[in-house]
C-alpha cells in the first residue's frame, strides 16, 4: 500500500511538472508571436489610389523605420510613429492610418518605430513616452515632436 501512494504521488508530481512546462512554453510562444506581428506590421506603401474624381493618386505611405528612409524628407515629409504594441492608443493610431493608407499625402511617410527597442532613437529625439510623433529632416534633424494623435487625419494637421 506505501508502494502505491508513492507511485501514486511521483505520478502526480510528474503530471504538475509537465504540465508547468508545457503553460509557460506557450506563453513565449504568444509573446514571440506579438512581436513578430509588430514587426511584420508595417512595410505598408501605397502605390497608386483613385481619388473622388476619379484621377490616379500616389499617395505616402506607413512602413517600418530605417535610416536611409530619411532622404525621403529631401523632397517630401517624414514622420516617425514611436509605438509599442502594448499601447491602446499606439494601436488606435496604427490601425486608423491602416485603414486610411490612400489619404496619406503623396509627399508623407510615416516610419514607424518600436518604442521598446529604439533606445538610441528616443535619446536622440528626447522620447519619453510611446505614441510620440517626430517629425524630421533628411539628415535626422527634428522638425518638430508631438504626441498623441488619435488619427491620421490629426498627425498629418501636426506636420509643418
Amino acid at each position: 500500500m506505501n508502494k502505491n501512494i508513492i507511485l501514486g504521488g511521483v505520478v502526480l508530481v510528474i503530471a504538475i511538472i509537465a504540465f508547468v512546462s508545457l503553460s509557460g512554453s506557450n506563453k513565449e510562444k504568444q509573446v514571440v508571436s506579438t512581436q513578430n506581428n509588430f514587426n511584420e506590421s508595417t512595410n505598408i506603401q501605397n502605390e497608386e489610389t483613385i481619388n473622388s474624381n476619379g484621377a490616379n493618386v500616389v499617395a505616402g505611405s506607413y512602413e517600418s523605420y530605417a535610416p536611409e528612409k530619411l532622404a525621403f524628407a529631401e523632397t517630401g515629409n517624414v514622420v516617425l510613429f514611436f509605438r509599442a504594441s502594448w499601447c491602446p492608443s499606439c494601436r488606435a493610431l496604427d490601425k486608423d492610418i491602416k485603414e486610411n493608407l490612400s489619404a496619406i499625402p503623396a509627399d508623407l511617410k510615416i516610419l514607424e518605430v518600436d518604442y521598446d527597442n529604439s533606445s538610441e532613437l528616443k535619446q536622440k529625439y528626447g522620447v519619453t513616452t510611446q505614441h510620440t510623433l517626430v517629425q524630421v529632416d533628411k539628415d535626422g534633424n527634428m522638425i518638430s515632436k508631438w504626441s498623441g494623435s488619435p488619427t491620421l487625419s490629426s498627425l498629418v494637421s501636426q506636420i509643418k
